[in-house]
């Protein structure tokens, strides 16, 4: 039984096709597909005001995820340019993730939001399970955005392709790990 292991966003990590576990799909297009979403954890705390407890979302820290058992390339067209425009995806969405992660984060910081329940007990888990659904609702708009810019970029690139267009991209991936 293998096991689901992810790999995380980070500025020496490289994609290589042995991560590209899946069975390819003959009935699509693509050469190949890489599976990138976003991961979040945050921390939650509590405040007592006119006699009613209010929780606050602090240290919202999000991740991109490159998911290896869901991501596939039809083996007779693996090669180099096509691997370094699927890093590129994986890289676009850190780019993305970086440029909405305030945003993201100022949505929530600051705020005292109403929790419910009986006791102190239920008003914990319901304060996390609130929390948790209003990040929900915000990444999913993220990850929206990023799959969006992503289909900018495999038009632009063609799928990588376009050697011009996908050169223009590595150069501003190649910040990212700088």
């Amino acid at each position: 039984m293998s096991e689901n292991v992810v790999y995380s966003w980070t500025p020496d990590f490289y994609l290589k096709w042995s991560d590209f576990k899946a069975e390819s799909n003959p009935a699509i297009f693509e050469d190949s597909h890489s599976v990138i979403k976003y991961q979040f954890t945050w921390i939650l705390n509590s405040d007592m005001i006119n006699d009613q407890i209010m929780f606050l979302i602090e240290d919202i820290q999000l991740v991109v995820e490159f998911n290896p058992l869901l991501s596939w390339v039809r083996h007779s067209e693996s090669n180099d340019n096509l691997l370094k425009h699927e890093q590129g995806n994986f890289d676009l969405a850190e780019l993305v993730k970086r440029e909405n992660l305030k945003k993201l984060q100022d949505i929530f910081y600051s705020k005292h939001f109403p929790t419910r329940g009986q006791n102190d007990e239920q008003r914990k888990q319901f304060a996390k399970e609130d929390s948790g659904k209003m990040i929900v609702g915000e990444v999913n708009k993220l990850q929206q955005l990023y799959d969006k810019k992503r289909l900018k970029y495999q038009d632009e690139t063609n799928y990588g392709q376009n050697a011009s267009k996908q050169s223009e991209y590595d150069l501003i991936f190649k910040e990212l790990r700088s």
